[in-house]
This record gives C-alpha cells, structure tokens and sequence, in this order.
C-alpha cells in the first residue's frame, strides 16, 4: 500500500484526510480474518509508515483482544481515535466495515436471488485453502511479535491445548492468562519487559509519529466526565435505535427481534467473530429461523473470502432473514433484506466504537506501566495459541470436508501449500494471492467434468 519510508528520519504528520483514504483502501483489501487484519495492520501502520510505534500497537491490540466484539475493527478505530481523535475513530472504523457491508449486502442478493453456480463453486473452492494459508501466515507473524520468551512459548500452548484437546471457552483462556500475567508480573516481572523486537528491527522501523515515549494526546487523557458521556451518548444511540424499531414493527417484528438478539450477541460473546459465531448460529437458525443451517455454512465461507471483520457475516444472516419474512412485501425483497442487514450491523459494532471510545484514555494511561502491561501481553500470547487451533480447524474442514474419516483432499492441499510458500517465502500481498487461488479454483471446475467424460 505504500513505499518503506526513511527508516533515519520520522515520518511527515497526517492529516485527518490522509489517514481517511487510507482507512477505505484497507476496508478494501482486508482478507484473512482477524488474525490477517491485524498482521495488515502491523505491517502498514508499524513497519512501513511508522504512525504508531510497536509497543503503543501491541498494547491497543492486547485491549483490543479482551473486549467483546472484532478486535481487528477495534484496534483500527482504537489508532484513528488516537491519531485524529473521535471522528479519526469514527471514520477509522466505519470504514473498515463499510466496504464489506456493501460487498455482502450484493453477494448476498446474488445468492438468494441467482441461485447455486458452478462458478461460484469454483471461487470458493480455490479461496478456502488460500485463507487457511491467511491463518497460518497471521499466527507466524503474531506469534514472532508476541511470544519473546519459554514462558510466552508455554502460554501459547497452553492456549492452544485448551480449545483443541479440552475445548474450554475463550473467556475462560483469556481470564487464566490475564491471571498468569498478573502474578508473573508481580513475583518475575522480568518475564514482560522483553524488547518487542531486536535491535537490528528497531533501526529498521526507525521514530514513529506516536512513540513509545510520545505524551499522551490532550484528548486521549483519562477524563471521567468524558467517559460518562460518550457511555450516556452509546446508551442514547442504542436506545433510540431500539425505540424506532419498536414504534414501526412492535416488539415481536422480525428488525427488533434481529436488533435485539444481535446486541446480546456483541456483549455476551468474547474471543471474536469465532467465538460469536456458535451463539450467532443457535440463535439465528435454531431460534428464530432466519436461514437454513446450510445457508449459515455458506455465510460463513462468503465472510471469509471477503474484505472486512470475518463477523459481517451477520450482514449475511440478517439480509436473508429480511428477504425470507418478507418485512415489506414479496414486491420489495431486497429492500427488505439490505434494511435487516444494516440494522444487524448497526447493533453489532455499536458497542465496539463505545468500547474504545470511552475505555481508550484508561487503556492510554497504563501503557508505560507493567502491572497492567503484564495481564495483556500473557493475554496475546494465549491468543497466539487460539490463531493456531483456529488454522488447524480450517485446515481440517477444507482437507477433509466430508469429515477426517472422509476422502482426503489433495487438490486443496496442493492449493493450501501453494498459497502458503507464496506467502513466506515469495511475500506474495494478499489481493494477488486470492486472485490466483479463485482461478484456479474456477479453472478446476471447468477442466474436470471434461477430464471425466
């Protein structure tokens, strides 16, 4: 996205202007999941503009992480509000989710409307192994800035045999490394004060606009007068929202009851689109009946392959529940399946922007502080060892998608590998890489019914 800067001189100031186009190209090319956004994000924003030093970003990620919600559109929102202060976070994260809410609001027309194509068939079968690749790429590159040490090494494993052989929750993960930092930091605070990078990347990098000891920015001070008010202006939003939808569809109409379901949903479930997911597909399919369990599968793969938190797959969810209840009549299906979309986005990422609105300046005021440095960086340890089971478990469903007792599926580990060696090895940039993934993909299921006639 942008050419490696002087690494002996700072970087030139941005404006709010500058910062805004580059917060729409990344909504455009954010692929991988969380783990990829994040890893885009570091790569950009660290290493190659330098706006943001690498412990402020670890820092804002590791909060970031412990919130309910995406913490990918989190952390953009958390740097464009420390950088242009509320509408820099506004913009910064609307932004984020804009393009993938249009892509899926279209995607998803296309897919009750047009009908099952070979040819997107084709599409996701070249992409899915090419985002298992995303993964694994995104946990090698947390897991070189994060695990610095035996004892980060130990939390990430522990981490991952947790969710992979015990299948413990995510907040309870989250909650025993938070307390294994904790005490570590107190009794052994030598085990968090590791430099997040070697000397030779630190000369790399070279001074970022916001350093490691940078002051902190008039607006991003601790205020708690501030803090009661953007929670009271949230609350108003979110209340209402709720009243208008109460007013025109009644408590029991299909919008409120999205509305509602999809506010429990951003409060309730922590660990990320993931860990939301389970809850999102009990309550959509089982309960309400918006979509088919087959539907919310193939949500799950569109949300995957497009820009944007992996989470907007809700957009997909509420789009065929509007279509399917018909809120507006058999003549106006698609407009009532883009409303339901946007009411299911609106709910779901408002309380991330109050999060990091509102909980930035106490986030800010500890970060040149171990007792609560410590917690969090145990915390993105443990999350390294979560991104590894998550890449394991896409692994296993793309190359035995009939189940581990199935056939094994060459072609797609042949695509996975490909796309993998692309990526370390030849650093092949994201947009590229899903390109050739989806024509091969497509190639395969044109060539292979003439190969078997």
């Amino acid at each position: 996205m942008s050419s490696m800067p002087d690494p002996s001189t700072p970087p030139a100031p941005v404006s709010f202007w500058q910062a805004l186009r580059f917060w729409l190209r990344l909504g455009f090319i954010s692929f991988g999941g969380p783990a990829g956004q994040i890893a885009l994000m570091h790569t950009e924003l660290v290493e190659r503009r330098r706006w943001i030093s690498e412990r402020r970003f670890l820092h804002a990620l590791n909060y970031c992480m412990v919130l309910p919600g995406p913490e990918a559109q989190q952390l953009a929102t958390y740097i464009g509000w420390l950088m242009h202060r509320t509408w820099g976070g506004i913009v910064a994260g609307a932004l984020f989710v804009l393009p993938s809410l249009l892509l899926i609001t279209g995607l998803s027309w296309l897919y009750v409307a047009q009908g099952q194509l070979a040819v997107v068939a084709g599409l996701f079968y070249g992409l899915k192994p090419a985002v298992t690749a995303l993964v694994v790429h995104a946990a090698h590159r947390v897991g070189l800035r994060v695990l610095k040490n035996r004892w980060l090494w130990a939390i990430a494993a522990a981490a991952f045999v947790s969710m992979s052989v015990l299948a413990l929750p995510f907040p309870s993960i989250v909650l025993a490394a938070g307390v294994a930092g904790a005490l570590a930091g107190r009794f052994a605070p030598g085990l968090f004060t590791t430099a997040p990078h070697n000397a030779q990347q630190a000369v790399e990098y070279g001074p970022a606009l916001i350093g490691d000891d940078s002051p902190t920015p008039r607006h991003a001070r601790l205020s708690w007068r501030r803090f009661a008010g953007v929670l009271g202006l949230g609350v108003a939003l979110w209340a209402g929202g709720m009243v208008l939808l109460v007013a025109g569809f009644g408590w029991h109409g299909a919008l409120t009851q999205m509305a509602w379901f999809f506010t429990k949903a951003a409060l309730l479930t922590f660990g990320g689109a993931y860990a939301v997911l389970p809850y999102v597909y009990q309550g959509a399919v089982e309960q309400h009946q918006w979509l088919t369990a087959a539907q919310m599968i193939d949500g799950l793969a569109l949300g995957e392959t497009t820009p944007g938190p992996l989470i907007m797959v809700v957009a997909f969810v509420g789009f065929l529940g509007g279509w399917g209840k018909q809120l507006f009549g058999p003549e106006a299906l698609f407009a009532a399946g883009a409303v339901a979309a946007l009411v299911v986005t609106f709910f779901t990422f408002l309380p991330s922007f109050v999060f990091i609105l509102a909980g930035g300046p106490v986030v800010e005021s500890t970060h040149g502080q171990l007792r609560f440095t410590a917690p969090l960086t145990a915390i993105s340890a443990a999350v390294v060892g979560v991104i590894l089971n998550l890449a394991v478990f896409f692994a296993v469903h793309v190359l035995w998608p009939a189940g581990i007792a199935g056939r094994f599926d060459a072609v797609s580990a042949a695509i996975g590998l490909a796309a993998g060696v692309a990526l370390l090895r030849f650093r092949v940039g994201v947009l590229p890489l899903l390109g050739a993934c989806a024509a091969v993909g497509v190639l395969l299921t044109w060539i292979t019914p003439m190969l078997q006639a």
